[in-house]
C-alpha cells in the first residue's frame, strides 16, 4: 500500500505549464465514493484500454467489466481484440483463498488462444483488498508466454476517474513507451496524446496531417497498436488534446526524451486552423530556417485555405437557422473551452460553461472565450443547471451523459457529447456534423409538442 500511496502522490502532482510555473503537489487526494465521476479502474481503462491489439484482462468480479466495454466509444481501424471483455470472474472462493492461480491460468490461456501484442492486467477493488500479488503473477506469466504482461494498479477505492487516467498514463510511460524502436524516423513525426478516437474522430484528422506531409508516429491511445506506443519516444513533437489527463505524460516525455509539446484542440475551424499552424511552426523550429520548413508552412496554409473554403459551402444550409442561438455548455476537459470557439464558428453563443475536469489554464481560456457576460459554473448539479437554464433562457444544452435528463426536465433541446456518442465532431468534417446535429436537435418538432399545454388544461368545454 505504501507504493500505491507514492504513485497516487506522484499522479496528483501538478506539472509545469503557462499558468503554473512551479510543480505543486496536492496532498489531498480525491475522496472515494464522492460524486466525481467513475472509479480509477474506469479511468485507467480509458487511457490504456484503447490499445486495440492488446488483451485487457480485469482481475476481479465480472461486473467490473461493464463500464469499460459498454460506455467507451473508442473505435479501431484494425484489430478488435480490445473490444473483447476478459475477466478472471472472481467467485467467493477466490475472495477467501486468493485469485493468483486463477489469474496466471487466465493470462496463459488468453495468450495462447488470441496471440495478443501484449496483455494489460487491471486490479479491481476485490483483488486489491484481498492482497493478491498481481505484479509477481504478471512477471511469472511473462516468462511463460514471452509477450509483455503489464500490471495496471488502479482499483476503484483509490479515488476518482481522473486519478485512474493518470495512473494509466504512468503505466504507459514506465512500461511501454521507449521499449522498442521504429524502423525509421522523419523530421515530421508527431504523437497525438490524450485522444481516444471516440466515434472515429481521429480519422477526421489523420488525412489532414497526411496532406501536410506529417506522420503520426503514435496515437496515445485512440486506435493505437501496442508497438506504436512503444516507440512514441522518437517523435519530434507531442500534440496534447486533453490537458487535464495528458499534460503530465507530455511533461514527463519532455524531461526524459526532450520532446516538446503543445496543447491544442481539434474542435471547430478556428481551433483546428491554429492547431495546424502551431504544429507546422513547432516542427519548422526543429528543422531550422531552410526550404523544407518553408515548404511545410506553405503546404499548411494552402490546406487551411482549401478546407475552410469547402467548409463554408458545407455549413451554408445550417448557419442561418443556428445564428444567435444560445448554448449552455456542461461538459469537461478540453471540450469546455474548445466547443465555445466551435459554437462561434456556427454563429452561436455560449452563455455559460461548467469548469469540471479542467486545469487552471483551461479555466482561463473559458473565461476569455465566454467574454464579460459569460458565466463560468463550478456547481454542475441538476438543480444548479436548471436554475441557470431558467435565468439565461438558453436554447440548447450541450452536455455529457448526466445532465441530458436536466434538459428533458426543462423541455429544451440537448446534444449529448459523451463517450457513448456515435458522431465525430472533430476536424472540419466534424464541425459540419456538429452543425447538423445541433440543427436537428433545435428544430425537432417534438419540442413544440411537449411545450404545449395539455388538452385538459385548455379552457375548452367538451360535450360528452
Amino acid at each position: 500500500m505504501k507504493n500505491t500511496q507514492v504513485v497516487i502522490k506522484k499522479t496528483l502532482s501538478e506539472t509545469v505549464c503557462k499558468a503554473n510555473q512551479k510543480k505543486l503537489t496536492c496532498n489531498k487526494p480525491p475522496q472515494p465514493g464522492s460524486t466525481q465521476g467513475n472509479c480509477p479502474f474506469d479511468g485507467a481503462m480509458v487511457s490504456v484500454g484503447a490499445i486495440t491489439d492488446a488483451i485487457h484482462l480485469v482481475h476481479g468480479a465480472v461486473s467490473c467489466t461493464h463500464n469499460p466495454w459498454a460506455n467507451h466509444g473508442s473505435l479501431s481501424s484494425g484489430s478488435q481484440l480490445y473490444q473483447t471483455a476478459f475477466t478472471t470472474d472472481f467467485s467467493e472462493g477466490n475472495i477467501v483463498f486468493g485469485g493468483e492461480k486463477k489469474l496466471y491460468k487466465a493470462i496463459v490461456d488468453a495468450a495462447q488462444r488470441y496471440h495478443p501484442a501484449a496483455i494489460f492486467v487491471y486490479a479491481t477493488c476485490l483483488s486489491a483488498l484481498i492482497g493478491d500479488d498481481i505484479e509477481s503473477v504478471c512477471q511469472l506469466a511473462k516468462q511463460q508466454i514471452n509477450i509483455p504482461v503489464i500490471y495496471v494498479n488502479a482499483p476503484g477505492f483509490l479515488g476518482s476517474k481522473n486519478l485512474g487516467n493518470r495512473i494509466g498514463n504512468e503505466v504507459l510511460l514506465n512500461a511501454v513507451i521507449g521499449t522498442a524502436e521504429p524502423e525509421f524516423t522523419t523530421p515530421f513525426d508527431i504523437n497525438i496524446v490524450g485522444d481516444y478516437n471516440v466515434a472515429g474522430e481521429t480519422w477526421n484528422i489523420l488525412p489532414l496531417f497526411q496532406k501536410m506531409g506529417i506522420r503520426v508516429l503514435a496515437k496515445i491511445t485512440g486506435d493505437a497498436r501496442y508497438q506504436e506506443v512503444c516507440y512514441a519516444h522518437r517523435a519530434k513533437l507531442n500534440v496534447v488534446l486533453c490537458s487535464n489527463v495528458a499534460i503530465q505524460m507530455a511533461q514527463t516525455m519532455a524531461e526524459r526524451y526532450g520532446i516538446p509539446y503543445i496543447e491544442e484542440s481539434f474542435y471547430g475551424a478556428a481551433n483546428l486552423n491554429n492547431c495546424l499552424r502551431n504544429i507546422a511552426t513547432q516542427l519548422s523550429i526543429s528543422l531550422g530556417d531552410n526550404i523544407v520548413a518553408y515548404d511545410l508552412q506553405e503546404r499548411t496554409e494552402k490546406l487551411i485555405a482549401q478546407e475552410n473554403a469547402a467548409l463554408d459551402i458545407a455549413l451554408a444550409p445550417y448557419l442561418a437557422d443556428l445564428k444567435g442561438k444560445r448554448i449552455l455548455l456542461s461538459t469537461g476537459g478540453v471540450k469546455s473551452w474548445s466547443l465555445i470557439l466551435a459554437a462561434q464558428d456556427l454563429g452561436m453563443e455560449v452563455i455559460a460553461a461548467t469548469d469540471g475536469k479542467t486545469t487552471e489554464e483551461e479555466k482561463a481560456k473559458i473565461k476569455q472565450y465566454l467574454g464579460a457576460d459569460g458565466m463560468l459554473l463550478s456547481d454542475t448539479t441538476p438543480p444548479a443547471i436548471l436554475k441557470v437554464l431558467n435565468q439565461s433562457k438558453a436554447d440548447i444544452l450541450i452536455t455529457g451523459a448526466g445532465n441530458k435528463y436536466t434538459a428533458l426536465k426543462m423541455r429544451i433541446p440537448f446534444l449529448d457529447i459523451n463517450h457513448e456518442r456515435h458522431h465525430a465532431y472533430a476536424g472540419y468534417a466534424g464541425l459540419v456534423v456538429l452543425a447538423r446535429e445541433l440543427h436537428e436537435a433545435l428544430y425537432s418538432p417534438i419540442w413544440q409538442q411537449i411545450t404545449k399545454s395539455a388538452p385538459w388544461d385548455d379552457k375548452i368545454s367538451y360535450q360528452l
